[in-house]
Parts: structure tokens; C-alpha cells; sequence
């Protein structure tokens, strides 16, 4: 074995800020992650998978939403994880992409906005006493999609 790139990393185990569903759609990660910083995120779980918090909404199979589920249950046992944040952002593939919305911006929104909170109450059901957050996030700035339960406190 050969080694092709050195870097320091730190050895400790860290706790976790939150375990973050999103989808792996590049075009926002740069956005996403400034306002994760700005909301005091500076360590986190990042759980990307197509879609994002669809898996938790309306997956197209139960084995993806087990899986995400698994995941977050991960990175509390591993990570001392008590807030998860869920994200879904425009023209996501996952839900035909803009285009599934008759090229209607804010259908798009309205109806993402309604699959994060059904996001947040399966995984409140799922692992209750969890901290929950989401947002839905287009090519302008992420809004709150306001999903703030029982137990939930201030971001």
C-alpha cells in the first residue's frame, strides 16, 4: 500500500451538533452548509441520500426509511445525537424535479414543505424525544419549514 495524500485529523470522538438528511444534489451543499454553520452546527452526521428526508416521507421502499432511521439511531448511540435536521430543496430528481410541479415554484414548496413535516412526525414516532428540525432550501436561501413539536426546543 502506498500512501497518496497526507493530512492531520483529530483522534478524539467527537458529539455530534446533528445528524443532517439530506439529499446528495451538490448544487446546494455549499448554501446548506454556511447556514448550518450559521445556526451553530459545527459538527454533524450527514446522512445524503437521493432525496433527502423523502426516505422519511414517502419512501419509494420501507427498507429506505429503516435505513436513514438506523442511521440517526447511529450517530445518537455513537455521537451523543439529541436534534436531527431534515432537508428537501428544489428541483429534487427524487420528486421528478420541478417539472412534477407543472414548472410551479410554489406548489413545489407548499407540497415539500408538507413532506418535511411528515418527515419529522415519523421520525418523532419512530424515536421519540428527538429534537427535530427542517427546511426546505431553493436556488435562493433556506426557509424554516417550521416542523417545532412537543420536546422540541430553539434551534
Amino acid at each position: 500500500m502506498r500512501k497518496v495524500f497526507h493530512f492531520d485529523s483529530p483522534r478524539e470522538k467527537y458529539h455530534c451538533d446533528a445528524a443532517i438528511v439530506w439529499c446528495f444534489d451538490n448544487r446546494f451543499e455549499l448554501g446548506f452548509r454556511k447556514f448550518l454553520k450559521r445556526i451553530g452546527v459545527v459538527n454533524c452526521d450527514p446522512i445524503k441520500v437521493a432525496g433527502g428526508a423523502k426516505c422519511l416521507a414517502s419512501p419509494e421502499r420501507e427498507t429506505e426509511r429503516e435505513f436513514v432511521l438506523e442511521q440517526i439511531r447511529k450517530s445518537m448511540r455513537l455521537h451523543g445525537t439529541n436534534r436531527v435536521i431534515l432537508m428537501l430543496h428544489t428541483d429534487c430528481g427524487a420528486y421528478g424535479g420541478l417539472a412534477a410541479f407543472g414548472g410551479d415554484p410554489r406548489a413545489e414548496a407548499e407540497q415539500l414543505v408538507r413532506e418535511i413535516a411528515l418527515a419529522a412526525a415519523t421520525l418523532r414516532t419512530a424515536i421519540p424525544g428527538i429534537r427535530v428540525e427542517g427546511y426546505f432550501v431553493d436556488f435562493e436561501g433556506v426557509w424554516d419549514a417550521e416542523v417545532d413539536g412537543p420536546g422540541d426546543g430553539a434551534a
